[in-house]
């Protein structure tokens, strides 16, 4: 018997909404080489995209996002992705809407160049060449 997480996730992957639908046709092409899956169960939360290789998350946010609680469950949603080794990427249903396209590069441009490397050490201090 599935988990109730995945019963909830398979449920909101048959029934995404408009700017996840159009994100969607451009991230299961793969771009970049990147795999994203999508609604996919992290702990007790479903992420509405995950690039897994990179830990990485897109969440789509729709104008519920911006009233009443949501923007402290956002708040409390990726402070517990970060927790757990995930970098977040928010972006606004409207701009899925009006250019998906390139929602999609930026998407997998941010994934492919990370603003910190931990493996390469830290950055330079002002004036330091490498």
């Amino acid at each position: 018997m599935a988990r109730p997480t995945v019963k909830r996730a398979r449920q909101l992957r048959r029934n995404m909404s408009a700017p996840e639908r159009l994100l969607w046709q451009r991230l299961r092409q793969r771009p970049n080489g990147f795999k994203f899956r999508r609604q996919h169960p992290v702990g007790d939360y479903i992420v509405d995209f995950c690039c897994l290789s990179e830990r990485f998350v897109i969440e789509v946010d729709g104008i519920s996002h911006e009233m009443g609680s949501g923007p402290m469950q956002d708040d409390k949603r990726s402070r517990f992705l970060r927790e757990n080794g995930f970098r977040v990427l928010r972006v606004a249903a409207a701009r899925v809407m009006a250019d998906a396209d390139g929602t999609a590069e930026a998407i997998a441009a941010r994934v492919a160049s990370p603003l910190h490397r931990p493996a390469d050490g830290p950055p330079p201090r002002t004036g330091e060449a490498r």
